[in-house]
């Protein structure tokens, strides 16, 4: 089974709790105003990979605790997803799955490949950024309308922490030069960061 990805980080502090791995996969029908992250709406965009051979990266890379599937929207390539999950999760790691889709209406479309993707998700961000709602004060999140659902007791001890958890970036700067940033920032704040770096 394939997946279609913009890019794949084998190590992040700062998309989800701990030391993860991280999935940014490619296509997205939601096309929220705003979005960070658009080049990632196209699914003629990015690469296919396997997911055995995913699996293998992670498994056999940096000491993690677990993968982020974020997007584009996960929900989209949810089957191949899920199967990579189930994996992880054999081994020890934790799943944590973004979707700009309500959680209720992931489990009313009643699919086989989004109910798969559920059961091995150990945390879920759900909702759609609403520009008009930009809040960055909590930890994963850009908007105040996104929520947290502990759909496993992996990380219900951190309910209580979100609202004292800031949000993070991360930039890396590749052997060629080029600068990579993950994590949540405002538009203008990248922006700031990058006119500094060049000068």
């Amino acid at each position: 089974m394939k997946l279609r990805i913009h890019q794949f980080i084998p190590f992040t502090r700062v998309e989800g709790p701990g030391e993860r791995a991280c999935l940014q996969v490619q296509g997205c029908p939601i096309r929220c105003s705003g979005c960070a992250v658009p080049f990632t709406w196209s699914t003629k965009g990015g690469y296919d990979v396997t997911v055995k051979e995913l699996a293998q990266k992670i498994l056999d890379g940096p000491k993690v605790e677990g993968i982020t599937f974020l997007g584009g929207e996960p929900f989209e390539q949810a089957a191949a997803l899920a199967e990579l999950g189930a994996t992880l999760k054999e081994a020890g790691l934790s799943v944590m799955t973004f979707s700009g889709y309500l959680l209720e209406d992931i489990k009313q479309a009643n699919r086989k490949d989004w109910n798969d993707l559920l059961q091995i998700t150990d945390l879920l961000i759900d909702g759609p950024f609403q520009k008009e709602k930009r809040d960055l004060c909590r930890p994963w999140v850009g908007s105040a309308n996104q929520r947290y659902h502990f759909l496993t007791d992996r990380y219900a001890h951190l309910k209580d922490e979100l609202t004292n958890t800031p949000n993070r970036l991360e930039i890396t700067v590749k052997p060629d030069g080029r600068v990579f940033a993950n994590g949540m920032a405002t538009v203008e704040d990248l922006e700031g960061l990058f006119k500094e770096l060049i000068k």
